[in-house]
């Protein structure tokens, strides 16, 4: 049987949740896959780091964050402040990379992962700035080491629609999407309509996780803006970034725009769209009225909702409901399954 090495560069709730889910599936992926596992280093910005080329003991670390500790104390050794030099210190055989995303630049997820492809790791991440502004790049560094650089998670968590085009639907064109992808965003409408203020809304969000401190990449449109444009980067091959998408948040809806919408038995939901024109591709996310006949119609909540037009299926469609940071991880967990399939 043989024996991964498992590295995280960050260790939120997403990264929690993917190492409780790995705990919970050992057993499966040791009958299934003759493969098990350890965890030689933690890497956070707030929580300190460790590191063990023998394994962390999971239990102790979730543990550890859970009484609000740092996780310094379990390292065998001092780890580097610098996130590069700690992925040198004990390079291991998968980076799952979960730091916070940079919808302008993609970094630093972009150099994690291209420091984790040269030193011969699988590179798996849920940060949605490396498919954008680094996709081809990575891609070919990947396939030039022989190793995998995959992210399942980052377009509507961990919804197969990567993996959907990649392996299920072969030799198909994707001519255009639309759909919602901003899940704060329509849950912020859906209490909206339910009679909260747009304030009110966002301190329920964050209440509840879903709502950022800092709301403007969600309010502002610029999180649905990325994941269109890694749609389009990856799934019909032309490159696009989040400031080439047409953008406009949810900010001016007001509570007589929704009560509008109301007596014309619509709602208000920020869609997410895009179309090949050529070898171009035109993108949007804006707020628009939908009526009952629309799909985006009873997406509710936290729920997304994504309809892909190909060439030989006009209309196939995606809902995931209720999303959190279980349904991410599982994404990370099915992207390594992935790997250990080809013999990663």
């Amino acid at each position: 049987m043989s024996v991964k090495r498992l590295v995280f560069m960050g260790f939120g709730n997403v990264g929690q949740a993917l190492a409780r889910l790995l705990l919970q599936k050992r057993d499966l992926v040791q009958r299934d896959y003759d493969t098990d596992f350890i965890v030689t280093g933690i890497y956070t910005r707030r929580h300190g780091a460790a590191i063990n080329p023998d394994g962390l003991d999971i239990h102790k670390v979730l543990n550890k964050l859970k009484q609000g500790g740092s996780l310094d104390s379990l390292s065998i050794a001092e780890c580097p402040t610098d996130s590069i030099a700690f992925i040198h210190t004990y390079p291991g055989d998968v980076l799952f990379e979960n730091s916070p995303v940079n919808h302008h630049t993609g970094q630093p997820a972009i150099d994690h992962l291209k420091t984790a492809l040269e030193l011969g790791m699988d590179a798996i991440t849920a940060n949605k700035g490396p498919v954008v502004h680094g996709y081809q790049m990575l891609t070919k560094l990947a396939s030039k080491m022989g190793k995998r650089f995959l992210f399942e998670s980052t377009v509507m968590d961990g919804a197969p629609i990567f993996s959907l085009f990649r392996a299920a639907l072969p030799g198909i064109e994707l001519r255009g999407f639309k759909g919602i992808l901003n899940s704060c965003t329509n849950m912020l409408l859906t209490e909206m309509e339910n009679g909260r203020t747009f304030e009110q809304a966002l301190e329920y969000g964050r209440q509840i996780g879903i709502t950022e401190t800092d709301p403007s990449a969600d309010v502002d449109g610029w999180d649905a803006a990325i994941k269109v444009a890694a749609l389009s980067t990856v799934l019909m091959g032309i490159p696009l970034l989040p400031q080439d998408v047409q953008r406009e948040g949810i900010r001016g809806i007001t509570p007589f725009d929704l009560e509008s919408a109301r007596s014309q038995g619509k709602r208000w939901k920020l869609v997410c769209s895009a179309r090949r024109n050529g070898n171009d591709v035109e993108a949007r996310v804006a707020p628009e009225m939908v009526g009952p006949d629309s799909p985006l119609y009873s997406i509710n909540g936290t729920s997304s909702y994504a309809q892909f037009e190909t060439d030989t299926l006009p209309g196939l469609g995606i809902v995931e409901s209720d999303p959190g940071p279980e349904t991410t991880a599982y994404g990370l967990f099915a992207d390594w399954l992935q790997t250990l399939k080809q013999g990663g």
